[in-house]
């Protein structure tokens, strides 16, 4: 994006979302007081905002992208008033808080799903990103088992579709292997 200077074949949603959730966690680690959340979050946070700033700078559709992420910020904004405000007990909000990141990063890992069907249609790993598989799978397995050291079920439970979603995807890249990919593009034109 950087390099070429248009968005034409970035989306922009995944990463608005991963920023959410960012946001989300740091929150859900500035209560619990974790440090590694805190830190980790934050760097993701920041990092996810650059993107979208720069993405927002090449995109030549602003108006969109600007509704899409003033919509998510509203949304993010509402949820942290009712639980910084609503929700007196810290017990309370600690578990509230942890289960919406839970549930927020389930269907942040259950997303791609949609792809994949297509992958298995097209019989091409072409919409699919090696690295980024390989990321989410240590990413994943990373909080697995920093939460089941901790004993925190918010931070270990919705890690695990992270695992089983990038087994899949691996599989697929094995299953449909990049040759294949190239043959599959050259009947096509």
């Amino acid at each position: 994006m950087w390099m070429t200077r248009r968005v034409d074949n970035v989306q922009f949603l995944p990463f608005l979302t991963t920023d959410v959730n960012n946001l989300s966690w740091l929150s859900y680690g500035t209560l619990k007081g974790d440090g590694t959340l805190i830190v980790v979050n934050a760097v993701g946070a920041v990092l996810q905002t650059l993107y979208i700033l720069v993405y927002l700078h090449y995109c030549p559709r602003k108006r969109a992208v600007l509704l899409q992420t003033a919509t998510l910020l509203g949304v993010l904004l509402l949820g942290f008033g009712y639980f910084w405000l609503l929700v007196p007990n810290i017990e309370a909000r600690l578990q509230q808080l942890g289960l919406f990141c839970s549930v927020f990063t389930i269907s942040m890992y259950l997303s791609p799903l949609t792809d994949l069907a297509k992958v298995i249609q097209t019989k091409s790993t072409q919409r699919l990103s090696f690295s980024l598989t390989i990321a989410t799978l240590l990413t994943s397995a990373s909080w697995t088992l920093y939460g089941f050291q901790l004993r925190d079920p918010y931070i270990m439970v919705p890690n695990v579709p992270g695992i089983l979603t990038s087994f899949i995807r691996l599989w697929l890249f094995w299953k449909y292997p990049q040759e294949q990919d190239r043959n599959y593009q050259l009947l096509q034109t």
